[in-house]
């Protein structure tokens, strides 16, 4: 699990970030804050957990912004316990879901629908997936964040008549293609757009090579995991974060 939790993070790349302990400590200035959780994958027997918690809330003392970690089933036993104890908010339990690029099934669900793919974001995909994702932060630093992907990266834009009316994102790492950035404009809701993306993707994968495909997704978001358990998508695994009450 924390293999694929890794690559997303690579995938959603921090602004500033360092390795502490065999813990990832990440630090975001965009909208989308898990890109700014710590990972504490090392196990406590490499460090001590009191040790690497303390050395992560001074990472983000520095600078200014309450520690956030992400608590999987990868992490330190006692880690979320601990951050409990302390005072950390639990928040946003998510899903990881899997599949295999071969078994994604579903296709256009009108012919009118056709999906361009780049390798960068490009005008019209930017402005529905803000729109729709981050409409309420400035959209630099999200640019930002995309432009410091590392792995191969597509950029699907579904159009309707020659609208665009929904987008997704891909990123091929180690033989895995992570699936980010769904979103459909919400009057183009129900015309299959959703299903166009996660069948673009497939193809695409495979193409790189990087056949398995995994995401995450918010558990209580059951729009989005009927679509993705609806393309063969399975959970594998659940996570959620921990937000430090103060600084």
């Amino acid at each position: 699990m924390g293999e694929l939790l890794e690559r997303g993070a690579r995938a959603l790349p921090a602004a500033d970030e360092e390795r502490r302990h065999g813990w990832w400590l990440r630090h975001t200035d965009s909208s989308m804050w898990w890109s700014g959780a710590a990972l504490a994958h090392a196990p406590s027997q490499v460090v001590p957990l009191e040790l690497g918690v303390n050395s992560t809330e001074k990472f983000y003392v520095n600078r200014g912004v309450p520690a956030r970690f992400q608590v999987c089933a990868d992490c330190p036993p006692r880690l979320d316990t601990t951050l409990a104890r302390r005072g950390y908010r639990l928040e946003c339990p998510m899903s990881l879901l899997v599949a295999e690029a071969e078994d994604i099934t579903d296709r256009l669900s009108a012919a009118s629908l056709r999906v361009h793919v780049t390798n960068c974001p490009g005008p019209a995909w930017f402005a529905i997936w803000h729109a729709v994702s981050a409409a309420e932060s400035p959209p630099e630093p999200e640019r930002r964040l995309l432009q410091r992907v590392q792995p191969p990266s597509a950029y699907l834009t579904v159009f309707d008549s020659d609208q665009p009316i929904a987008v997704g994102r891909a990123v091929a790492d180690t033989g895995w293609t992570g699936v980010f950035g769904m979103a459909t404009l919400p009057a183009a809701r129900g015309r299959g757009a959703g299903r166009c993306v996660l069948s673009a993707i497939s193809a695409w994968a495979v193409s790189q090579h990087a056949p398995r495909m995994y995401l995450q997704v918010e558990r209580d978001n059951v729009a989005a995991r009927g679509l993705y358990e609806s393309a063969c998508f399975t959970e594998i695994a659940t996570y959620h974060y921990r937000l430090q009450s103060s600084l």
